[in-house]
C-alpha cells in the first residue's frame, strides 16, 4: 500500500499559480513522512483573496524555485505510487495548466480523489470538506497548510482503508465504486463515482 497525498495553494485565481506543495508519503500502509515546498509562481502574481486564505505572500517564495525544478524532483518519486488528493480535479488542474503554461509533459499517474472516498464511505455525514471529515474521524491538523493538507488527505484514506479492509489502493477505488483517475504524458481521465468517461488530451 504506497501512495502519496499532495496539496497545492495558488497565489491567485489561475490554477498555473501554485506557491506551495504539501506532501505526504505513504509506505506500507502508513504515513512515513510529509514534507512541503514553497513554489515561485509564475509572474509572482499575489492576490489578496488568496493571501488571507493561507497565509502566503511574495516574501515567501522569492528565493524558492519554479514549478518545474520542483516537478522534475517529485515526479520520478511517483512511480508504483497512487496519487490521493481531497478535491483531486482541483490540484491535478493545477498540475496540468502549470504544465501547459511551462510547455512540460504532464507526469504519469493514477489518482483517487479523497472527496469522493468519503462520500462513497461516509454518506451520512453532512460535509465531505477536509475539515469536516476529519473533525468526524478524530484527525487533528492546522487546515490551509499545504504539508497538513496532505497529512490530513492521507489520513482519510488510510481511515478508509481500514473500514473496508483493503490493502491497495485500487481496491479501496473499487470498495468505492470508484474509478481511479489518470494522468499521463498529453491527457488526463478523471476519478469517478460513474463509468469511466472518455479520455482526454490537452487539445481536447
Amino acid at each position: 500500500m504506497h501512495a502519496v497525498a499532495i496539496d497545492f495553494e495558488t497565489a491567485n485565481e489561475q490554477r498555473a499559480s501554485p506557491c506551495s506543495i504539501g506532501l505526504a508519503w505513504i509506505d506500507d500502509g502508513v504515513i512515513a513522512s510529509v514534507e512541503h515546498h514553497y513554489i515561485r509562481p509564475p509572474g509572482m502574481r499575489f492576490a489578496g483573496f488568496n493571501i488571507a486564505f493561507h497565509g502566503i505572500g511574495p516574501e515567501q517564495v522569492e528565493d524558492a524555485e519554479e514549478f518545474p525544478a520542483v516537478l522534475a524532483a517529485i515526479a520520478p518519486r511517483l512511480e508504483g505510487r497512487t496519487v490521493l488528493a481531497h478535491n483531486a480535479a482541483f490540484d491535478v488542474s493545477v498540475i496540468r495548466n502549470t504544465c501547459d503554461h511551462y510547455g512540460l509533459a504532464y507526469p504519469a499517474f493514477d489518482y483517487l480523489c479523497t472527496v469522493k472516498l468519503a462520500q462513497a464511505c461516509w454518506p451520512d455525514m453532512v460535509s465531505h470538506k477536509l475539515n469536516q471529515v476529519c473533525a468526524e474521524l478524530g484527525v487533528a491538523f492546522r487546515h490551509h497548510d499545504a504539508a497538513e493538507d496532505a497529512f490530513a488527505c492521507a489520513s482519510v484514506a488510510l481511515e478508509a482503508a481500514r473500514m473496508h479492509r483493503v490493502e491497495s489502493f485500487p481496491a479501496l477505488a473499487d470498495a468505492g465504486r470508484l474509478s481511479l483517475g489518470r494522468v499521463w504524458s498529453d491527457g488526463y481521465s478523471p476519478c469517478s463515482s460513474a463509468a469511466p468517461r472518455p479520455r482526454r488530451s490537452r487539445w481536447g
